[in-house]
């Protein structure tokens, strides 16, 4: 793998995780900001269905079935032949659209500005800003345990 290929490939993983993870508010807020709606084709779904998840015992060790989740799944075409994916946790048919429709979107080198400004940054700034905050309330009930010895012993 070349490293601008390297690039994109690793561009567009963090592009389909921030869209998995952004409402469905947040993705047509940014659909109705577009010029003009790009014509797309249905070429999967969105169909919805179960996985199972694993797990790792202590992160790092023997692997168990958690347990199954719901994911929603798409896949469409624009008009130039480009191909966009998309999953998404739970039974969200329309955010799995449009998430395939961005992902196509941010193939294409004349709408990736559009995609990354008006919607992977800002949902990027979101979700930092919930980890921070969730990680303040985390921090401010932590309790530090510890030993005390007794002299007589």
């Amino acid at each position: 793998m070349t490293n601008d290929t390297a690039d994109i490939h690793a561009g567009r993983k963090r592009a389909a995780a921030l869209l998995a993870r952004a409402t469905v508010q947040e993705l047509e807020t940014a659909w109705n900001r577009q010029g003009e709606n790009p014509k797309t084709e249905t070429v999967r779904g969105p169909e919805t269905g179960l996985v199972m998840v694993k797990g790792r015992i202590g992160g790092g060790g023997a692997p168990f079935n958690l347990g199954e989740t719901t994911v929603t799944r798409a896949t469409i075409k624009l008009a130039s032949g480009t191909v966009g994916h998309a999953h998404v946790l739970g039974t969200g048919r329309k955010k799995a659209w449009y998430a395939a429709v961005f992902d196509a979107l941010w193939q294409e080198s004349p709408t990736r500005d559009f995609i990354e400004t008006e919607l992977l940054s800002p949902l990027e700034k979101r979700l930092t800003a919930e980890k921070e905050r969730t990680m303040k309330e985390t921090a401010a009930t932590r309790v530090d345990f510890f030993t005390m010895v007794r002299g007589e012993d």
